[in-house]
């Protein structure tokens, strides 16, 4: 398969979003923005959101919705930028609405029955038009918060704590029938589905476990963002290994796609009219890259 630039000079990019205009939109967590790549490789900034804007995704009504994780504290290494604690002007993470169009934006959710919104970090949406969302947590040298998921309105009226306490929940997708719904975190490896039994509600887990496993990967592999093909397999962006995992729902081999120069592959989507088109984040070289995938994504609800 073969691996293709589409730009450079992102300030650690995040949450594409492929659009029909062969554009994609995506986040620079460095930069705060949220930003548009050309299909000439030109990159253009939509909006200074501040903080730290993290995932992103159309909603109904055609507007962007953006975890914004409030923040980063950065180092690089090798010529490999990559977060690693909280700044000292952290107030809290958030849910921003931008109009892609003017780069106009507000927020529409700050907390949650009373409890701050630390990291938001990766979000879908159903077909509904709500939304689920991880809240990663944030951390320093003394403590890290649990982890949890999020189910919202997009209209901004209502939002609840779907599962919690979760260790560092990043990625999150829904299933092609919307029946379920996948959650990876970072720190554990493990990649874990919750069956829905409604709108932002799930089945009760298992009193032993969390949720469903379905993966934990061996060795020293963090996960990141994910999307989900089209046959229901998890595409989860595999942090130090440099690369994307394919995790079959029920069991089974993991496959593994390489990105090679960058241990900090954080992110997939697919789009174009076979949804085989595949826009992957390399954040710690500031890179977006595109390769035709061996098999279609799943064609998200909504989407410019």
């Amino acid at each position: 398969m073969k691996l293709t630039k589409r730009c450079e000079g992102l300030d650690f990019p995040e949450g594409p979003i492929a659009m029909a205009d062969g554009s994609v939109i995506l986040v620079e967590i460095r930069r705060q923005t949220l930003s548009r790549v050309l299909p000439d490789g030109n990159i253009e900034v939509i909006a200074q959101l501040g903080g730290g804007p993290n995932g992103a995704a159309i909603g109904p009504d055609g507007m962007v919705y953006v975890c914004n994780n409030g923040g980063f504290l950065w180092t690089q290494e090798d010529g490999i930028m990559r977060p690693i604690g909280t700044p000292d002007d952290y107030v809290s993470g958030s849910i921003q609405r931008v109009d892609p169009a003017t780069g106009r934006f507000e927020t529409i959710y700050d907390s949650c029955d009373g409890q701050p919104l630390r990291g938001p970090n990766d979000i879908v949406f159903d077909a509904q038009g709500g939304f689920y969302f991880t809240d990663l947590g944030k951390s320093n040298a003394e403590y890290v918060h649990h982890g949890a998921f999020y189910y919202a309105l997009a209209d901004g009226s209502r939002i609840t704590r779907v599962h919690a306490p979760m260790i560092t929940p990043n990625g999150i997708g829904l299933s092609p029938d919307d029946k379920t719904v996948h959650v990876a975190e970072t720190r554990t490896g493990r990649v874990w589905s919750f069956d829905l039994i409604g709108p932002g509600e799930i089945a009760p887990p298992p009193f032993d476990m969390p949720g469903r496993l379905e993966v934990t990967l061996p060795g020293y592999q963090l996960l990141d963002s994910l999307a989900v093909q089209a046959d229901g397999k998890i595409c989860v962006a595999t942090l130090m290994r440099g690369g994307i995992s394919v995790v079959p729902t029920g069991g089974g081999a993991v496959d593994f796609i390489e990105v090679p120069g960058d241990p900090y592959i954080t992110n997939i989507c697919f789009g174009g009219a076979d949804m085989r088109d595949a826009w992957i984040t390399a954040s710690g070289t500031g890179c977006l890259y595109h390769m035709r995938w061996p098999s279609p994504g799943h064609r998200l609800h909504f989407n410019g």
